[in-house]
């Protein structure tokens, strides 16, 4: 059988040329398509052989989802597919713009069924989070910009899950520019994704609340940690470093950090990096009570925590491996154009291509034009947030 029926990026292909990598949504059974439950990669031989055992004779495949090593890329022959090793993929920003917001469905999806057996009492397998903290380590390796395109898409909503997926794509690409082996970089992804669990028995009024806290609020915000410490300790299979990355965030280089008043040396690499991506991320988010702040302001404050609450070299490193300027912030250059850093890549922090779509000056929308920082006299004058001028930029992204 050779059909191959396409739509959009998922396509229905038969069980034989199903193959390792190939991320699965549905299968046609008794000539009906069923969508699966529990949705993912195949990751092992045996999986191919249990469906065929099965009478699966077709399968649904999201190729945007699947590994891009998995043998299998349509070509313009109808019915007919290629090798991608023999030919270089180009990959569009709608591309990765779309791949992020499956991702991005997929994790919300996911920490909120944790949050709510976690919320009714119930243990949780750890193992589900396998294949989502494999995919964000992939995307990311995939596109170093990956993560900037998530903080793009987000929202005022669900800032708790949206929170944790940012700081889990944060810390994978803060790993992985400081050359961490990709065990860690996975075990410090589902911690990132797990870090502020203990949230979810903080008191509704309290977490939500539009204004600055009490002393006594603020002392029942961080009993979350002490929350977090109760449900790690009933999860299975969760390695020792994912609980650092979760137990850790609130801690403090002088020790007067929370829960446990940790010190210096006592505070492990990984620990010390989630302090650093929980505050930054923090800072650079929307909120009901305040506004986002540019990357380049969040990082001034970063600075300003340290030596005493953060580990000052890694804030360094941390501002090297996301840059003063990252690629999605929004800027005002020096003739009164705002727009979109939009590519960075093998050009110093100061200078990369803008996507300008307002006018400051004239407080209007403008004809959108590219600028190149490299070619043109005009410069960068400072980041800025799209509540601080009252202008929506995501249709531009």
């Amino acid at each position: 059988m050779n059909e191959v029926v396409e739509s959009s990026h998922v396509i229905k292909i038969p069980i034989d040329k199903l193959a390792l990598g190939m991320f699965v949504t549905a299968i046609d059974h008794q000539q009906s398509k069923v969508d699966i439950l529990n949705p993912g990669k195949i990751k092992h031989q045996d999986a191919i052989i249990k469906l065929k055992n099965s009478n699966v004779t077709t399968v649904w495949v999201d190729m945007q989802l699947s590994s891009s090593n998995c043998g299998l890329i349509k070509s313009d022959k109808p019915n007919d597919f290629i090798n991608p090793l023999a030919r270089k993929a180009t990959v569009t920003r709608d591309a990765r713009q779309l791949q992020a917001k499956h991702l991005l469905a997929e994790a919300k999806g996911l920490i909120q069924k944790i949050l709510a057996e976690t919320y009714e009492g119930k243990a949780f397998d750890i193992t589900q989070f396998d294949g989502l903290a494999d995919k964000m380590i992939e995307t990311v390796m995939d596109n170093e910009d990956a993560f900037k395109c998530i903080l793009a898409l987000r929202t005022k909503d669900a800032y708790l899950l949206e929170h944790s997926i940012n700081v889990a794509f944060l810390l994978i690409t803060f790993g992985q520019h400081l050359k961490l082996d990709i065990d860690v970089l996975r075990q410090m992804a589902v911690g990132g994704i797990l870090h502020d669990i203990g949230k979810i028995k903080v008191n509704d009024a309290i977490l939500h609340k539009p204004k600055k806290l009490t002393p006594e609020e603020f002392e029942h915000m961080k009993l979350h940690q002490y929350f977090a410490i109760q449900i790690m300790d009933e999860t299975k299979g969760l390695s020792q470093m994912s609980k650092d990355v979760c137990l850790m965030h609130h801690e403090k280089i002088d020790g007067n950090g929370y829960p446990k008043g940790l010190k210096g040396e006592e505070i492990p690499l990984h620990g010390r990096m989630s302090c650093i991506v929980d505050i930054f991320d923090a800072l650079t988010a929307e909120r009901c009570y305040k506004e986002a702040m540019s990357p380049a302001a969040a990082f001034k404050i970063l600075i300003s925590l340290t030596p005493f609450h953060l580990d000052q070299s890694l804030v360094y490193e941390f501002i090297r491996c996301i840059g003063v300027y990252p690629v999605g912030s929004l800027v005002l250059l020096s003739d009164q154009r705002v727009g979109i850093v939009w590519e960075a890549k093998d050009r110093d922090v100061f200078h990369p291509i803008v996507k300008c779509f307002y006018s400051l000056k004239h407080k209007r929308y403008t004809e959108i034009t590219m600028v190149d920082l490299l070619k043109t006299e005009v410069n960068i004058e400072r980041g800025i947030t799209p509540s601080s001028l009252g202008i929506n930029p995501a249709p531009f992204y």
